[in-house]
């Protein structure tokens, strides 16, 4: 592997010097891959209005092809804040307007290059705020393959049209998972609930590995969804979880909500070990596991 600076003219940081993400990786083979620390890319993904995608300059590597917002991500900047920031400053995509729902790796072993999947949250109207960009259009989902791709985002583009019509969804038995705990539960019920839900608040912004959800692609940014009951009612919510209050026993609660969420087309993981309640969301074509399932590895 070599690493090569940008030769005059290719693509830099248009906003000030270079950054030492900016620069090619050489495979032994020849290759070249663009971004020393890897690079990152933004699908956001409008119902309405498709995928946001950017039409690249010709001048730039394999130019005048359409494919997603991106570059090369900086020194210990994870995926999802390279896509982020690349996506503002390529196509002005405000972070607040979009969640990430899950990220496909494309890992060569000397180079890795990620795509964040992220549904828009509030529409927004993309600009051309660098020189990378010929245009930029929002194209329905069943025209994209009718462009001329970047060759990466065309090998891609299949697994990725694929995932846009998986949302999955956890729901949580707080009362269930809270009670083998023995830090004094019984005496704080909306405090040990509480710890609970930070606990869960981290799992949602950090994503959960594809594997533990059996899904494809490598980390996903499920909708998580947690039931509480009795005392614990009087729990705070929580950003990045949506926090329900049962009015009466929580298993009926956490059916309903199941239903409901299947019903919507999610594909929807129950966290219990209440054996009746798992006899019965799977029924209804739900996954179960056991409380320890949200702190596995």
């Amino acid at each position: 592997m070599t690493i090569v600076p940008p030769a005059p003219g290719e693509p830099r940081r248009p906003d000030g010097p270079r950054d030492p993400g900016d620069a090619w990786v050489i495979a032994d083979d020849g290759t070249k891959y663009w971004g020393r620390f890897g690079a990152a890319g933004l699908l956001a993904f409008d119902p309405d209005r498709g995928v946001l995608l950017q039409h690249r300059v010709a001048w730039s590597h394999f130019g005048d092809t359409w494919g997603l917002p991106g570059g090369a991500r900086h020194e210990n900047e994870s995926a999802g804040e390279a896509a982020l920031r690349e996506s503002a400053e390529e196509a002005g995509v405000p972070a607040s307007a979009v969640r990430p729902r899950l990220i496909s790796l494309y890992d060569v072993g000397v180079w890795s290059y990620a795509t964040v999947v992220a549904d828009v949250v509030e529409p927004f109207e993309a600009v051309i705020s660098d020189p990378e960009s010929r245009e930029l259009a929002w194209v329905p989902v069943d025209a994209v393959d009718s462009y001329p791709l970047h060759p990466g985002f065309a090998a891609s583009w299949p697994l990725l049209r694929s995932l846009l019509a998986v949302r999955p969804a956890v729901v949580v038995d707080a009362a269930n998972v809270v009670g083998p705990v023995p830090d004094g539960w019984w005496k704080d019920r909306a405090g040990a609930t509480a710890r609970l839900l930070e606990r869960l608040r981290s799992l949602a912004e950090d994503g959960l590995d594809a594997g533990r959800l059996g899904l494809p692609a490598d980390v996903w940014f499920p909708e998580v969804c947690v039931v509480v009951e009795g005392q614990a009612r009087a729990v705070d919510d929580v950003a990045e979880l949506v926090v329900v209050r049962a009015a009466g026993e929580g298993d009926d609660t956490i059916v309903d909500e199941t239903t409901m969420l299947i019903e919507a087309g999610r594909s929807v993981t129950v966290v219990t070990s209440d054996r009746a309640l798992r006899e019965r969301v799977t029924a209804l074509g739900a996954a179960t596991h056991g409380p320890s399932w949200l702190s596995a590895e």
